[in-house]
């Protein structure tokens, strides 16, 4: 068996593990960025085998450069989305981050009214 026998190569930005839908910036994100063992990235995703961890990464390191290239690729695409994200972002979301910052007005103003209740220069009522 070939070691690209492992994955299938549906575009030349998407390599998948053969019979899943992982691809391989998954799991090499995994073991480069985050230190991974093959075992522990194996046992996060359950749909690929030890077997497939280790294929993905014994295919990068042998093929650095053209993986590195995919990765890097792979990266900046996730960068412009998010950039494309936050200048539009959903409707729900827009709502969500608005209802958010009354929230957090509405605790900032019950916070100062506490402290101030409490300042020893507060007016109390019995007098």
């Amino acid at each position: 068996m070939q070691i690209e026998d492992y994955f299938n190569f549906l575009a030349e930005d998407d390599i998948r593990i053969k019979g899943t839908r992982i691809g391989i910036e998954t799991v090499l994100d995994e073991y480069i960025h985050n230190g991974k063992t093959a075992e522990a990235i194996a046992d996060r995703y359950h749909t690929v085998t030890l077997e497939q961890v280790y294929a993905t990464i014994l295919y990068y390191l042998q093929n650095r450069e053209k993986v590195g290239a995919y990765l890097e690729d792979y990266l900046e695409y996730c960068r412009k989305a998010r950039e494309e994200y936050e200048k539009n972002p959903p409707p729900g979301v827009v709502r969500l981050r608005k209802l958010l910052k009354e929230r957090e007005k509405t605790r900032q103003m019950a916070k100062t009214d506490t402290l101030a209740a409490r300042s020893p220069n507060a007016q109390s009522d019995e007098i």
